[in-house]
């Protein structure tokens, strides 16, 4: 039985492998167990490292700290991959309020973490920890025990450990601070269900439908690029009816306008005032009816697979001349966008595309419009992000009152770098699409892995540490968490009148704890809670990051 005995508490690979699927595949199983509707999920993985950390069940620290550094940058990069292409977007109209509200909660908890350690003279490596653990931000943990190593040359495992005690209270503490926020306001479900109604205005941003009828005398005559020039605003013609009685005809820039023709106009509703002004009149007509009139042309939606695809505008592509058919709409992570030629396309956009049915054949083999290609993953932008992201968080640079040079380290480096190669790496016809599925592979997996090293590097100080006063930890998380989203939640709300609903996901965002926005979108059951949480996430995984290591390269 000695093979047991080395696999379970030897020293080589096979026991480090072992023991990481034990710990991984048990803290996975226990992270479906849901108290009050409330779970800690993945988690769970560093409760259980640390009961095998305590019990003896250790791994060899070499090996630890590689797979846990390992971890942390391919979570790290997955978030910013996922993050990037809406980053820097999520800074437009009532993001600036909410993003302004988040990076509040930020700056008021890193306070509160410094007022608490001179209060009662805990390290501050330790109670930015217990700040990583009490905003439930695990990339916050990775970066902080980063930059300490990068700096001093040693490690602290009462950084993990104040994470550990803090986490559990600090998911909890986000879904109290929601709870009492309706009661302190009094807040009606149903009466901020119908004004978050009245204040939506997705229907007005988002690609809409019209039929117009030409009535206007300036432009009868006058080709469809005359007409567009007329006018500063986004819309496509896509299709035609000839008040003459021909057949239907799909719009190109050579189109000629007469009076009585009707168009099919495909734009926004806050546009649709003025291109009327300058066509003519709605009409009422729908999809079908316009289906109707022409069986030759047909309405589909294309998806592009090709890469040579990706970076390039509609414009470029000239399809209305070399195919004779209009995109009307481009979708794009579900939203419909207007096919305006000055957009730039992706690899993974769902094109709308009105034409013959010979024409829409050809434009599906043009495009590639398989699914197949889509499944195939593109490592090469990953791993060069990767090895972009290790260069740019090794070089030092100075910052002044800080003594010696600083670094982004394994966590911040590659997390700008994805943030940058994911939003503007298809003008440089770098292909760095991945499915969802995959994304999220990557990420459980690297967090999975950094999880269970943290715990395993912690477990054999664990218990000592919380019966020498550690039990005092989860009070100090608790106060992190909930001072902050209270003092920032009651001036969103009596300041800047912000809806429950998106209150609710703006503060659930800015702790990034998505069993909060879980118990956000159960209490609202509708979308805006999810909408305000991903507008004030990618800057604020971003700042947590960053703010962990601002801390311990100013104070430790």
């Amino acid at each position: 039985m000695d093979w047991l005995n080395e696999l379970v508490f030897g020293t080589g690979i096979a026991h480090s492998m072992f023991v990481f699927a034990l710990v991984i595949s048990i803290g996975i199983t226990l992270g479906r167990i849901k108290i009050f509707g409330v779970s800690l999920g993945i988690t769970w993985i560093l409760f259980v490292g640390i009961a095998f950390g305590h019990f003896g069940l250790n791994i060899d620290p070499t090996i630890l700290h590689f797979m846990k550094e390992f971890g942390l940058i391919i979570f790290i990069y997955s978030i910013g991959m996922q993050v990037g292409p809406s980053f820097f977007s999520s800074f437009k109209k009532g993001g600036v309020t909410l993003n302004l509200l988040a990076v509040s909660i930020i700056i008021l908890g890193g306070a509160t973490a410094y007022l608490l350690h001179l209060a009662t003279n805990l390290p501050l490596s330790t109670m930015v920890g217990i700040l990583s653990g009490a905003v439930t931000n695990t990339p916050g943990l990775g970066a902080a025990q980063q930059t300490l190593f990068d700096t001093t040359g040693v490690t602290d495992p009462t950084i993990s450990m104040g994470y550990a005690v803090a986490y559990p209270l600090g998911v909890v503490g986000v879904i109290v601070s929601l709870i009492l926020f309706r009661h302190i306001f009094k807040i009606n479900l149903a009466t901020e269900a119908k004004e978050l109604e009245s204040l939506d205005d997705s229907k007005y941003t988002e690609a809409q439908m019209f039929s117009l009828k030409i009535s206007n005398p300036a432009i009868f005559g006058k080709t469809l690029s005359e007409t567009k020039s007329f006018i500063d605003r986004e819309f496509v013609i896509s299709r035609v009816k000839h008040a003459s009685g021909e057949d239907l005809e799909v719009a190109d820039p050579k189109t000629i306008l007469n009076e009585g023709d009707i168009v099919l106009v495909v734009s926004n509703l806050q546009n649709i005032d003025s291109i009327s002004a300058l066509l003519g009149s709605k009409v009422e007509m729908d999809q079908n009816d316009w289906s109707e009139l022409d069986d030759e042309l047909v309405s589909r939606r294309i998806i592009i697979t090709k890469s040579e695809i990706n970076g390039k505008t509609i414009g470029n592509l000239r399809l209305r001349n070399l195919y004779g058919i209009n995109v009307t709409r481009v979708n794009r992570a579900g939203v419909d966008l207007i096919g305006d030629p000055k957009l730039e396309l992706q690899l993974g956009d769902r094109l709308t595309v009105v034409g013959s049915k010979s024409s829409v054949a050809k434009i599906e083999v043009f495009l590639g419009n398989s699914l197949k290609r889509l499944r195939k993953p593109n490592l090469v932008s990953i791993f060069i992000g990767i090895a972009l992201g290790m260069l740019l968080g090794s070089i030092p640079f100075m910052i002044p009152g800080i003594p010696q040079p600083v670094k982004l380290g394994l966590a911040g480096g590659p997390l700008i770098v994805s943030i940058l190669v994911s939003k503007f790496g298809p003008r440089y016809k770098m292909v760095t699409y991945t499915t969802m599925s995959a994304n999220l592979m990557l990420r459980e997996i690297g967090i999975s892995l950094f999880l269970a090293c943290v715990g395993l590097e912690a477990g054999a100080g664990f218990i000592e540490t919380i019966v020498n006063g550690g039990y005092l930890w989860v009070g100090y998380g608790f106060i992190i968490t909930v001072v902050p989203l209270l003092i920032v939640g009651t001036v969103g709300r009596l300041v800047f009148k912000l809806n429950y609903f998106t209150l609710m996901g703006a503060l659930s965002g800015s702790m990034t704890n998505p069993p909060a926005l879980s118990f956000a979108n159960a209490t609202a059951g509708n979308d805006a809670p999810a909408v305000s949480y991903a507008t004030v996430y990618p800057l604020t995984m971003f700042l947590r990051v960053v703010s962990a290591q601002i801390l311990m390269l100013l104070f430790v």
